[in-house]
């Protein structure tokens, strides 16, 4: 029953091991287009140099639809959204290996990121997949979130998902919710 409700909205995906004795092989650092935390890459570093694991930094440039059930030019990720997104993984990839990680990254278009980063994990091999995120929302209104992405991951990956929530910009989010 347990594993059957990992899929709802409320599951909460795969049991984590335990991170301090977990070493992995390789290890993806996932996004949904948003930069990577200090957080996130100490996490990841941390753990492949447990394991002595490599790194696959994967981050997902938005398709935003289709026409008529066609892949359509108009929706693709634009050449600036493709640059950001490589960017954000040159920056990664160099601070993983000014920690001493083997990294490479890649960025890869797609309309649904949640299925399309469990798939590369699994088409890497990778063991693992670590996450920045923002805090979880009500299970109701996630799904229309963006942000609410790793979310998804966790539930579609038949692989542990480490989310990272950057406290710092959720509570900056809540305070100016406040002050509104």
């Amino acid at each position: 029953m347990i594993a059957a409700a990992a899929w709802l909205p409320w599951g909460r995906g795969v049991e984590l091991p335990d991170a301090a004795a977990f070493a992995p092989r390789r290890i993806l650092l996932a996004s949904e287009g948003r930069a990577f935390t200090p957080r996130a890459l100490d996490f990841a570093a941390g753990l492949a140099a447990r394991g002595g694991a490599g790194v696959v930094v994967l981050s997902i440039a938005r398709v935003w639809g289709t026409a008529f059930g066609l892949p359509h030019p108009g929706l693709m990720p634009s050449v600036r959204e493709l640059a950001e997104q490589r960017e954000i993984v040159a920056a990664a990839v160099a601070a993983l290996e000014r920690a001493g990680v083997a990294a490479h990254g890649i960025v890869i278009g797609a309309r649904q990121p949640a299925k399309r980063i469990a798939r590369e994990a699994r088409r890497r091999d990778c063991d693992t997949i670590v996450m920045s995120a923002d805090a979880p929302r009500h299970w109701l209104i996630a799904d229309f979130m963006w942000s609410q992405e790793p979310y998804r991951v966790r539930r579609k990956s038949k692989l542990p998902v480490y989310l990272l929530v950057d406290d710092t910009a959720a509570s900056a989010r809540d305070r100016a919710g406040q002050e509104a």
